[in-house]
């Protein structure tokens, strides 16, 4: 990830680093006993057996530097969803059923309406995802913490034998994209130094539609459920892939050995184009840091196309074939 974001404040190389850091450490842990580990390396969501049959899927994420949005004009009731769907979004690319999650709010000082307006986005998140919030932790850091971080844990099911990890990916296979809703949660640190200057109100050029307080509010979408239904269908799904930070190279992501082939992208939303003309970032570093209008793929058999396509489309009607699995290294081609 290149020169834009850096100057923003993200080394992404330096996260990778550290990443990579913790996972060495975490490799060396000394159980007495096998692991119950799936090994799903650089997949969305880790697996852990619970029997012979059964698997529990598990995800962590946050809200990231879109809480400073929230924070400066003072609404907090959509971040909560952005929470959630963080983490089922990448709970449901192995195939899992999410369950339950937990919330992890830190905040520099306990404020009830802060909180409350939250836990509605958290509710209203829940029930988009179908999910459960039976718990959480608030965490009074007014030491550490200046305002508030909103984060969450996610788990789920699945069934071994029925893992999507997208080791059966093979040449032919068709990526159905969906749209996002704008930027979801990633990139705010690029996103806010390009557009700084500009009124909570504005709308420059009558792009947008709505004012920018909107458009960067705008929940993160929750896939779950269209998603649950094509798995449940007779659809031949062999990939599944989230797309945040990273945009479509998250397809790599996935276990097979194979190129996607990018022909026709889903439109690329105004904001997106906006943040790149304000901020000068080239076109192959936007699609590295941003979603660029498309939040979700789902990779089928060719034979399967067009049934995924009429399931996806009463949910998401702007939902396409994209792209395919092609032969070569693993890595994403655009056209």
């Amino acid at each position: 990830m290149s020169d834009a974001y850096a100057k923003a404040g993200v080394d992404q190389g330096a996260a990778d680093s550290a990443v990579a850091g913790l996972v060495k450490a975490l490799g060396a842990i000394q159980l007495g006993r096998p692991s119950r580990q799936v090994p799903l390396p650089g997949h969305y969501a880790s697996v852990i057996k619970l029997d012979e049959r059964t698997g529990i899927a598990l995800s962590t994420d946050g809200v990231g530097t879109k809480l400073l949005i929230a924070e400066h004009l003072g609404r907090f009731d959509t971040i909560g969803i952005d929470c959630v769907a963080m983490n089922v979004n990448d709970v449901i690319c192995v195939g899992a059923e999410p369950l339950a999650m937990l919330d992890y709010i830190a905040i520099d000082r306990a404020d009830p309406a802060v909180c409350a307006e939250v836990g509605v986005g958290l509710a209203r998140g829940a029930e988009l995802a179908g999910v459960e919030i039976p718990g959480g932790e608030l965490a009074q850091l007014g030491e550490m913490v200046r305002g508030v971080d909103v984060s969450g844990a996610c788990f789920g099911t699945v069934a071994l034998e029925e893992i999507i990890d997208g080791s059966r990916v093979q040449p032919g296979d068709v990526i159905v994209g969906l749209p996002s809703s704008g930027l979801h949660s990633n990139g705010y640190t690029l996103a806010r130094s390009a557009l700084d200057g500009l009124s909570p109100d504005d709308d420059p050029e009558g792009r947008l539609g709505r004012p920018l307080t909107d458009e960067l509010l705008e929940p993160t979408e929750i896939y779950v459920k269209p998603v649950l239904e094509l798995l449940r269908s007779s659809v031949d799904v062999r990939g599944l892939a989230h797309i945040t930070s990273g945009g479509l190279g998250n397809l790599t992501r996935l276990a097979a050995e194979v190129a996607y082939e990018i022909e026709e992208p889903l439109p690329v939303l105004p904001i997106f184009e906006l943040i790149a003309e304000r901020s000068g970032t080239a076109d192959e570093e936007m699609h590295e840091v941003f979603n660029m209008g498309c939040g979700f793929c789902c990779i089928v058999a060719a034979a399967d196309e067009q049934q995924a396509v009429d399931l996806l489309r009463p949910h998401y009607p702007g939902a396409k074939r994209i792209g395919s699995a092609v032969d070569g290294p693993r890595e994403i081609r655009r056209h």
